[in-house]
């Protein structure tokens, strides 16, 4: 952090001041004076020009007359009286102001449209630290070079030099060689395959270098960051990162992020996707697995991006969803299906519905050596004579009836009890078991007929050791109820898998575009874990009514991004303004009155004055007094952010935080 002097306040607090002047009325005084300018310059050059001849010939008598000490004796005579004019007529016509409201922003626009044109042909960055000075160009293959032969490169280099090697690539295999580097005999494959595959080699299970349609502007794999906008030049934004672009990576996303908007505001189109499409990338590179979950028709990239698509619903879908996520420990995996099938209104008897669970599907699962079906299960906790004779049958004949007999009782004394929670629980997953879902969850021996009993493979949540890319598209138009389980259940066991792994190589990175039926007390105190795991979430609201108002500040404590949209009510926004605290200001009370004051000179000058500077002379009283104000207070939330703006505070993993910026997302 770093402090401001005197002098830069003063110059802040001027600058502060000055910005709300109007725009027509800002550049009509700059041409204005501007032309002035020029005049008095113009009048100035006749006095000028005869102070020349009187002192050019006793240069010329010292040194040789030629056209260079012409007209560097024009600038020596002609030079201090330009700058003196500029510099006065500048103030007056506040001309700093105009270069930092226009000329600024259009000097930088311009340089990043140069820029990008001239860099969209480079395949590769540079690697930190490597410099390019006149013509030195730099290899982006500089950590292979000392540990293969002469030659060893040849086929990765022509590629290079042919274009066919993009920043996906170069990524991967420098990733590939930093695992590798301390194990000779993997490092030894690592270099045989450069040799032998060029770029394509360690390519991505799936074969995929890029993804298609990819906006190439937003991301840099080097620093593995995502560009969501740019810093405005405002005054509620601290000087320090006033017009700097801001782009997230795994160390701010590890702490989670929470977006509330309306719908319409950009939320899914400027947040939501590039994150998606940040972490495909990092996926395919070998670095992040990726879930993501939302709507069918949400705008959360094509299919192509993807290795796993769950789409229930769908007749096209070629995966589905293990309602276990594939556990080891069969007591986590049912309290997470317990957890996703309980609406919020029947929270409190969460803890007797996953002892239902329990007592079902351990038995269960020791008596067939794999957890029971969508259909086996609604049908077991139902109490279904045939079903339950058929599980002590198969207990009986495994040995494993003694020790679950009296689990089995249990739950056979509450079946047809009014505060039942088997049944409860049976009615919910008759959710799920659809003509039109149940084929994304049970297997081919309860399908029946639906795909000819071909085998759709079941998605496990355990997977993500893996760089993959999943998406789960749930069915929000035809099945509302239904999504929000399958939204619940896919969250809440990402959450437990992500903070359960044993390999935390990989970033875990979670985008759910409408969190609302995905947020409760486990999955609140499930966000915290994730800032040590190496993972982090990204979790979109329309608005923080859609959740109990026992969840709101317990949520904003438990993530360390919030980000707040144009249009969002007052009270979202009081929730904001209080999470971004308060700051110090300077608050300056100024008291005017005309200045009348002197003779005819002096009041002539001022209306000279009046017309240049657009304001009229006035005598001022300033009282400065030191106050507390809210960074963002809910009003200006709710009705003073632009559209495509949004305001972003930051923390990253290690707690270094990001004040409140409001950014503007459509550059």
């Amino acid at each position: 952090m770093f402090g401001l002097g005197p002098a830069a306040k003063s110059l802040r607090e001027q600058e502060e001041q000055a910005i709300t002047v109007p725009a027509g009325k800002l550049l009509l005084r700059a041409v204005l004076n501007l032309v002035v300018a020029w005049f008095v310059f113009d009048e100035a050059r006749g006095p000028m020009a005869w102070i020349v001849v009187q002192f050019k010939p006793s240069l010329a008598t010292s040194v040789e007359s030629s056209d260079t000490v012409n007209v560097v004796m024009n600038l020596l005579y002609y030079g201090p009286v330009a700058l003196l004019i500029a510099w006065f007529f500048g103030r007056m016509g506040r001309w700093p102001l105009v270069w930092r409201r226009y000329g600024r922003p259009l000097v930088r626009r311009v340089v990043d449209a140069i820029g990008s044109r001239s860099g969209a042909g480079t395949p590769v960055k540079a690697p930190t630290g490597a410099k390019a000075q006149g013509e030195v160009v730099v290899d982006p293959w500089w950590a292979f070079r000392p540990l293969v032969g002469h030659g060893g490169l040849a086929l990765l280099d022509q590629e290079t030099a042919a274009g066919r090697v993009g920043d996906v690539d170069h990524q991967r295999l420098n990733r590939a060689l930093e695992c590798v580097r301390d194990y000779p005999d993997r490092l030894a494959a690592l270099l045989d395959a450069v040799r032998e595959h060029g770029a394509a080699a360690c390519a991505h299970p799936s074969g995929t270098r890029d993804l298609p349609g990819r906006h190439s502007g937003r991301h840099d794999l080097l620093l593995r960051q995502v560009r969501l906008g740019s810093a405005e030049d405002v005054p509620k934004n601290p000087a320090a990162y006033r017009g700097v672009d801001l782009a997230i990576d795994p160390a701010l996303l590890g702490t989670s992020l929470l977006a509330v908007g309306p719908a319409g505001t950009g939320k899914t189109r400027r947040l939501a996707r590039p994150l998606a499409e940040a972490l495909c990338l990092q996926a395919l590179a070998g670095t992040a697995v990726v879930v993501v979950v939302g709507a069918a028709d949400a705008d959360l990239g094509p299919a192509e991006w993807y290795d796993v698509v769950v789409a229930p619903g769908d007749p096209a879908s070629r995966y589905g969803l293990d309602l276990y996520g594939g556990a080891r420990r069969m007591e986590e995996a049912v309290a997470r299906l317990a957890d996703a099938l309980l609406p919020e209104e029947l929270a409190p008897r969460a803890e007797s519905a996953r002892q239902a669970l329990q007592q079902v599907v351990v038995p269960y699962t020791e008596a067939y050596g794999r957890p029971p079906g969508l259909r086996e299960l609604a049908l077991l906790l139902r109490g279904e004579p045939v079903a339950w004779d058929a599980l002590r049958e198969a207990l009986r004949a495994c040995g494993g009836l003694t020790d679950h007999q009296y689990e089995l009782a249990q739950r056979e004394r509450m079946h047809g009890q009014v505060d039942d929670p088997g049944a409860l629980l049976a009615d919910r997953l008759s959710l799920l078991d659809r003509p039109a879902l149940a084929a994304s969850f049970n297997r081919t021996s309860e399908r029946g007929g639906g795909r000819a009993g071909a085998e759709l493979p079941l998605f496990a949540m355990h997977a993500l050791d893996h760089p993959l890319r999943v998406r789960i598209a749930v069915p929000e138009h035809s099945h509302p109820e239904a999504a929000r389980i399958i939204a619940r259940l896919a969250v809440g066991q990402f959450l437990y898998a992500a903070s359960t792994r044993q390999d935390r190589s990989l970033f875990a990175g979670l985008v759910v575009d409408d969190a609302s039926a995905v947020i409760d007390v486990h999955s609140v105190r499930s966000l915290q874990r994730l800032r040590g795991a190496h993972a982090g979430a990204a979790l979109l609201l329309r608005t923080l009514m859609d959740l109990p108002e026992s969840l709101r500040t317990p949520l904003f404590g438990a993530v360390g991004g919030r980000m707040a949209f144009p249009g969002i009510a007052p009270w979202d926004g009081k929730l904001f303004a209080e999470a971004w605290g308060t700051v110090w200001v300077d608050e300056r009370d100024v008291t005017r009155a005309p200045d009348t004051s002197g003779g005819i000179i002096k009041r002539s000058w001022r209306a000279v004055r009046t017309i240049l500077a657009g304001e009229r002379a006035q005598t001022e009283s300033v009282t400065t007094r030191r106050v507390e104000r809210r960074r963002w207070s809910p009003s200006d939330l709710a009705q003073v952010l632009p559209g495509g703006h949004a305001v972003l505070s930051l923390t990253a993993v290690d707690g270094t935080p990001v004040p409140p910026l409001l950014l503007d997302l459509q550059g």
